[in-house]
């Protein structure tokens, strides 16, 4: 079945609700990274139903978002038929940012628009789908951050803008200074890291009608490496639950957990093999019944819910 479509707010984008993140593409050997193996898998994730594609101007040392671009320069397809994430706000020491002395967070208008610009030309496009403001920053002046999205917006090089893993107070304050929709918050949830359903993250996008973007909803490969106790239970835990829908694999049944959620989840998953594109875009259309959620989360806490 095709993957669903998700309007992650209702003055916002429509994408499908699995997202191909770029991060892991990027961190492969920057040899295997051409432009061919790129378009490759744009064109899988297409056959797949996933038209959506997450990237940030640091990913790989600042210059992921380059091989991307040219990437997208040999698939040559429609711009229209896809959607482009791209976040900004992170300054990482780099040999690409010399400048750059320590590792620190930057929503002024001139970082933003500057990473702007960067990204557009990286990523050979005109405009980007949606931008997001990567991490809170302390020393954010949300008059100001506010001011370069907006300005972005107007000239048509950022069609909508969000945040990404923001507290609900925090992405308040930047949208009280917005003219338009911050259309989403782009957080870390999964079984092993499900925090968002208890301080009140899910809760705010739910009662705001947005829609969560969901970065390493397979808790970031863990919950298939970690032999401590309590995560070799939840794994064993999602595997029952996947003889109980068919035999499908535990990464799928993972993935649906976090896709049953009401708040409606739209899941970046990070691979480059095709095999996997395919199966976690079949995953889709599957929800697990209450008592099946409730089993994964009674193993992923640890006790049962009081």
């Amino acid at each position: 079945m095709a993957v669903h479509k998700v309007q992650l707010h209702p003055d916002g984008p429509t994408m499908s609700q699995l997202v191909y993140g770029l991060w892991r593409l990027v961190k492969l050997p920057s040899a295997k990274v051409k432009p061919d193996f790129v378009a490759e898998r744009i064109d899988a994730c297409l056959d797949a139903g996933i038209t959506a594609f997450d990237s940030a101007d640091v990913y790989g040392g600042y210059e992921g978002e380059a091989a991307f671009g040219a990437g997208l320069e040999e698939w040559g397809g429609d711009r229209d038929s896809i959607q482009i994430i791209s976040k900004c706000g992170i300054s990482q020491v780099s040999r690409a940012r010399p400048e750059n002395r320590v590792k620190h967070y930057n929503s002024s208008k001139n970082h933003i628009v500057a990473s702007v610009e960067q990204t557009l030309r990286d990523l050979r496009t005109d405009y980007i789908d949606l931008l997001l403001i990567h991490r809170p920053d302390p020393l954010m002046n949300a008059d100001e951050t506010a001011s370069a999205l907006s300005g972005l917006c107007v000239t048509g090089k950022v069609r909508h803008v969000g945040v990404s893993n923001f507290t609900p107070a925090q992405f308040d304050l930047l949208q009280s200074r917005l003219d338009r929709p911050l259309v989403t918050n782009q957080i870390g949830f999964s079984a092993m890291h499900c925090d968002a359903l208890f301080d009140g993250t899910l809760v705010h996008c739910q009662r705001l009608g947005i829609a969560p973007m969901v970065w390493s909803p397979l808790g970031g490969g863990e919950l298939f490496e970690g032999d401590d106790l309590q995560t070799t239970k939840l794994r064993n835990t999602i595997a029952m639950v996947s003889d109980q829908m068919e035999r499908i694999t535990t990464a799928q049944t993972a993935l649906s957990w976090v896709l049953t959620h009401p708040s409606r989840p739209v899941v970046v998953i990070g691979t480059s093999r095709l095999d996997r594109i395919k199966a976690y875009a079949a995953v889709g259309h599957l929800r697990l019944e209450r008592q099946q959620w409730f089993w994964i989360l009674e193993a992923a806490t640890g006790e049962p819910v009081p």
